[in-house]
């Protein structure tokens, strides 16, 4: 079933989708250990950071932000549509993930992915296999924590209004932390409480989810 709805989004998208719709790949060179992007001094972790900084002409940190924008939500995708569809949430390892640089940014897929169910598993997988990359992103680039989980937040939020049905809020207080409390629901809709730093960019319009297009508390 997550395999069918992956492949519809990327039929929508051109064919441009940031994870492999079946999950699963054998790697070749063209693949690079993510487990290797989170090792001391962060050369390749560095490599893309930079180059996202470039594609958008943006500081560094802003790139960092923008990069695990990318990322955590293609890593986060899979396991918020499978609990909105059937309950079952695949986990992809870190030690088990693969990236490499495609239209979408970056694409993501696994050697081997364990299906699992619940919340509790998606809180798990989030600091098994994202935590170290945010840390080390984080480490890297001084960018804020906070600002990158909000994106992996809204990376649960997007899919389940725009591709899956789903209670998103209720998925997000279920995981708890780092992710709960950082989504506010608006209408059909939603805003981020933290920002991903796009609107940062010269002459960039700030994203239709942006806290700073939230109206302030009577």
């Amino acid at each position: 079933m997550l395999t069918e709805v992956l492949e519809r989004v990327a039929a929508e998208r051109g064919g441009v989708l940031g994870v492999e719709p079946g999950l699963v790949i054998e790697p070749d060179e063209s693949w690079t250990a993510v487990a290797g992007l989170v090792r001391e001094p962060y050369t390749v972790l560095g490599e893309l950071v930079d180059e996202t900084a470039a594609r958008w002409n943006a500081p560094r940190h802003v790139g960092a932000a923008l990069f695990w924008k990318t990322y955590g939500y293609w890593h986060t995708l899979p396991m918020a549509l499978g609990w909105a569809l059937d309950g079952h949430v695949p986990i992809m390892k870190l030690a088990d993930t693969y990236v490499r640089r495609s239209d979408a940014g970056v694409t993501i897929a696994a050697s081997r992915v364990s299906w699992t169910e619940g919340a509790g598993a998606i809180r798990e997988a989030l600091a098994e296999s994202q935590r170290p990359l945010v840390k080390a992103i984080g480490s890297m680039a001084r960018v804020g924590e906070r600002t990158l989980w909000g994106s992996t937040a809204e990376a649960f939020a997007h899919p389940l209004i725009s591709m899956v049905p789903g209670d998103y809020m209720d998925l997000l207080r279920r995981v708890g932390e780092p992710v709960d409390g950082l989504i506010e629901p608006s209408g059909d809709g939603y805003f981020r409480r933290t920002c991903c730093l796009w609107v940062t960019l010269p002459d960039a319009e700030p994203c239709g989810s942006c806290c700073v297009l939230r109206k302030p508390a009577a």
